[in-house]
């Protein structure tokens, strides 16, 4: 299986939106994703979460002047 399957279809969505965003540059902000998503910020916690281990390679969480950041490819 490869990291693809692994995904959720959420997770998947989620890494597609970071590849695209500036969130290296600009702060991350988990409410904004929440409703850009229309989904909780619990959701939006988890699949980052979950993408920090099944897409471990593709994306960097970083803090950076007082806000979290975070790096996608």
């Amino acid at each position: 299986m490869n990291m693809a399957d692994e995904l959720t279809e959420f997770e998947a969505k989620l890494l597609k939106w970071l590849v695209k965003s500036d969130f290296h540059l600009q702060p991350w902000s988990t409410k904004n994703a929440a409703k850009a998503f229309k989904v909780t910020e619990d959701e939006v916690y988890e699949a980052v979460a979950a993408l920090s281990k099944k897409a471990a390679d593709r994306i960097q969480i970083f803090y950076k002047e007082g806000a979290l950041h975070i790096a996608a490819d």
